[in-house]
């Protein structure tokens, strides 16, 4: 057994002849596979941090992930939008963010690994990711051709960062003497191996903390910089005109004392939130404008401080989306103050044969709704929300809304141009999409408590909710226990027409077992809801609410 000797890939020579096989031979560098994925995700997360600080640095640019999160949003398939909200509600834009940030991190995890074969076709893969936010920059309504230094300086970084990781990993021979790399022959005349050492370990720890520090600080800095062109100190500091006719405050009749029915009117916090836009519009009021033009005599400009000066207008209007579901929680009542819509199309002029008024926002989102609509019901170029200026998400420092259609075909926010003509000549943003071009609100109703499938004790139970039917009213709501017939439920008092209806009543007699609670509407005409059920697209959900709770369970 003395003559036995260890196979020559185990002999760990001496530092001599470990430089001496560097100089004969160039080596092999290794990287283990924790340590590829840790430096592809550190490589995405530093390509997404300079991404960031760049896309804060100039007012029109955007980070790639919001480029390319807008680019989506645009051109997914109405079914994806439509599971985006359903699943997500008014947080479907953040969800669409971090699913963006997610698939890029792993995308970075993946070309980690390809790098420890084959690192020019990981920087490839940067390089396409570049593209990609190249393609979601200039896809913005107010792109410009510098849109895309952001997503290259976040390649290049990506890219970079890589290589840089890579070398330090795979204690690279190039540095081997500095990180303390071993080198052994694979066999005789063989090129040699850097075997990695605990130096070189250490060394590669230190540098991938020191890169997650500088994405991190990157992307703080991005938003920083991006907070220099925000507008909501601008829009603290307006004073709104008092309205020429002030509306009386809501009456408690109109409220309901059952709770877990919903307060009547919604607050700007709470208040739903569908659109489009991936970051909010800033929008400084002594720069925007109001252009109304098209099938007009005269074209009219209106600046934000003349808009202020016209009569204002107080209104109380239930504005619904046409995503909601049956049940849903998508609508939200508000006191919008305003100028009249309808005024100002008079003073344009509007040509006889025009039968659409398009409101376009400045991201280019368009909506258009029935000239016929404006009848008389509320149609408001609002300025406030609930006595205060519009929130920036809410549309500051303008939005249309109109009283009985929904806010696709209606509600532009950040609006700068109202264009009137025909549907036969323009489809708007969603009408594009395979929506109905008509909005009109159908009948709905919704028990607000018990909440599905709650537990509740025998005897009498508290049954409440909301309906509505904006610009008709509701005059009625039925109730049923499982297959019994309707019972009339109280209704609180109508505010106006354009606004939801509370409604409450007890269940007596409650046994214990599961039940079944059921609700319809009557509008102010005599119509009852439909039970024909129907999904949002293409023109709002129909259909009645029903519920399960336990009683006693």
């Amino acid at each position: 057994m003395s003559d036995v000797h260890p196979p020559v890939c185990c002999i760990r020579r001496p530092l001599s002849s470990r430089t001496t096989a560097v100089n004969q031979a160039t080596p092999t560098a290794t990287i283990s596979r924790s340590s590829s994925i840790a430096s592809g995700l550190l490589s995405a997360a530093a390509a997404l941090g300079v991404g960031e600080l760049t896309g804060g640095a100039v007012s029109n640019w955007q980070s790639p992930v919001v480029g390319v999160a807008t680019a989506i949003i645009d051109r997914v398939p109405r079914s994806v939008k439509e599971f985006g909200i359903r699943r997500f509600g008014t947080n479907d834009k953040l969800a669409l963010i971090i699913g963006i940030l997610v698939l890029s991190v792993l995308f970075g995890a993946v070309l980690g690994l390809v790098a420890r074969r084959r690192q020019a076709v990981a920087m490839c893969g940067f390089a396409a990711f570049a593209l990609v936010g190249v393609w979601g920059s200039q896809h913005a309504i107010t792109s410009t051709v510098s849109g895309i230094i952001p997503s290259i300086l976040a390649g290049a970084a990506g890219i970079g960062s890589l290589w840089f990781l890579v070398r330090v990993a795979a204690g690279h021979p190039a540095v081997a003497a500095e990180t303390g790399a071993d080198v052994v022959a694979l066999d005789e005349g063989a090129p040699a191996m850097v075997v990695p050492t605990t130096r070189t370990r250490r060394s590669f720890l230190a540098a991938g903390a020191g890169l997650a520090v500088v994405a991190g600080a990157t992307a703080a800095g991005g938003r920083a910089l991006r907070s220099r062109f925000s507008v909501a100190a601008t829009r603290r500091s307006i004073t709104l005109p008092a309205p020429a006719k002030p509306l009386a405050q809501a009456p408690s009749a109109v409220m309901s004392d059952v709770p877990g029915v919903s307060s009547f009117y919604t607050t700007n916090a709470d208040f739903y939130r569908i659109d489009t836009a991936v970051e909010v519009p800033q929008i400084n009021p002594d720069s925007w404008e109001l252009r109304i033009h098209g099938m007009v005599d005269r074209e009219i400009r209106i600046s934000y401080a003349d808009l202020l000066k016209r009569p204002m207008i107080e209104e109380d209007i239930t504005l619904t989306c046409v995503s909601n579901t049956v049940g849903g929680h998508l609508l939200g009542t508000a006191r919008w103050l305003g100028a009249s819509l309808k005024d100002l199309l008079a003073e344009a002029g509007v040509h006889p044969d025009a039968d659409q008024i398009v409101g376009r926002s400045i991201d280019g989102w368009t909506s258009g709704f029935p000239l016929e609509s404006l009848d008389g019901r509320p149609a408001l170029l609002a300025v406030g929300m609930n006595g205060e200026p519009l929130p920036l998400e809410h549309g500051f420092p303008v939005r249309v809304i109109v009283a009985g259609l929904y806010g696709y075909v209606s509600a532009t926010k950040w609006i700068t141009e109202i264009e009137v003509t025909r549907f036969d000549a323009y489809d708007a943003y969603w009408v594009k999409r395979g929506w109905s071009d008509r909005g009109p609100i159908k009948t709905q109703s919704r028990i607000d408590t018990p909440r599905v499938l709650a537990n509740v004790a025998p005897g009498t139970v508290n049954i409440g909710g909301v309906a509505w039917d904006q610009a008709v009213g509701i005059s009625k709501v039925e109730v049923k226990i499982d297959d019994g017939e309707f019972a009339v439920a109280t209704l609180a008092d109508q505010l106006t027409i354009n606004t939801w209806r509370l409604w409450s009543m007890q269940w007596t007699g409650a046994t214990t077992g599961r039940h079944r609670i059921t609700v319809r509407a009557t509008d102010a005409n005599g119509v009852v809801q439909t039970d024909e059920r129907a999904d949002p697209f293409p023109n709002g959900a129909s259909g009645w609410m029903s519920i399960f709770v336990n009683v006693g369970g």
